[in-house]
């Protein structure tokens, strides 16, 4: 039927006004900023960077690969990459972003930086009150100001957050056993060749005589 869409619209919203006035549930607005809506897991705004433990610097996850700046559409991501390395969470010798910048004027919050960050060192925050009025350094977000620690990210998205924490877990449950077996497989190879008894030098060959001469001359 011609409208029939915009007559189904009508009535939800007709429900939802009535209903606003019996019961909270039907309130599709709340009264900001003295009321704040509860907060969505699932929602996004800009970036941040993650750190694991009590040192932003040395927790740091991101080892500036520069995946996210060259996949960002819109190009607001700049990474520099340290000479240096410092180790990661498995103790891996990696690179670090010596700055790492956003800018979130130009940023469209399309999230494409945290699906091909292979480190999970990414993330969406949910902060929206960012409102300055210098259009230019205020909304440059450096690296200082993009870095939280992981107990933050788990306290806006506590299901992801949980999830990346296991597989982190896991990648380094695997390379610290593989290290294990490499050093007990070491450390047996020396024994077994410590313990192997040693053969003695083979006996040199006696010298050849040399042959004795020929008789020269003799009687016809």
């Amino acid at each position: 039927m011609l409208g029939e869409g915009i007559l189904k619209g009508l009535a939800e919203t007709a429900k939802n006004f009535a209903g606003s006035y019996v019961s909270k549930e039907r309130l599709t607005t709340v009264q900001y900023p003295e009321e704040r809506a509860e907060h969505i897991e699932a929602s996004r705004v800009f970036p941040f960077l993650v750190y694991d433990g009590p040192d932003a610097f040395a927790g740091m996850r991101c080892v500036s690969c520069q995946i996210c700046e060259k996949e960002c559409p819109p190009k607001c991501i700049y990474i520099e990459k340290s000479k240096d390395k410092k180790p990661d969470y498995v103790g891996k010798p990696q690179n670090y972003p010596v700055r790492f910048d956003i800018d979130i004027s130009v940023c469209m919050s399309c999230q494409i930086c945290v699906e091909v960050c292979p480190f999970d060192a990414i993330k969406m925050d949910s902060v929206f009150e960012m409102a300055t009025d210098n259009r230019f350094g205020g909304l440059l977000l450096d690296r200082e100001k993009l870095l939280k620690s992981n107990e933050y990210y788990h306290s806006i998205h506590p299901t992801e957050a949980t999830e990346v924490d296991g597989r982190l877990a896991e990648e380094k449950a695997k390379v610290e056993a593989k290290a294990k077996a490499a050093a007990e497989a070491a450390a047996a190879k020396a024994a077994a060749e410590a313990a192997a008894p040693k053969t003695a030098a083979p006996a040199a060959a006696p010298a050849a005589k040399p042959d004795a001469p020929k008789p020269t001359g003799g009687a016809e």
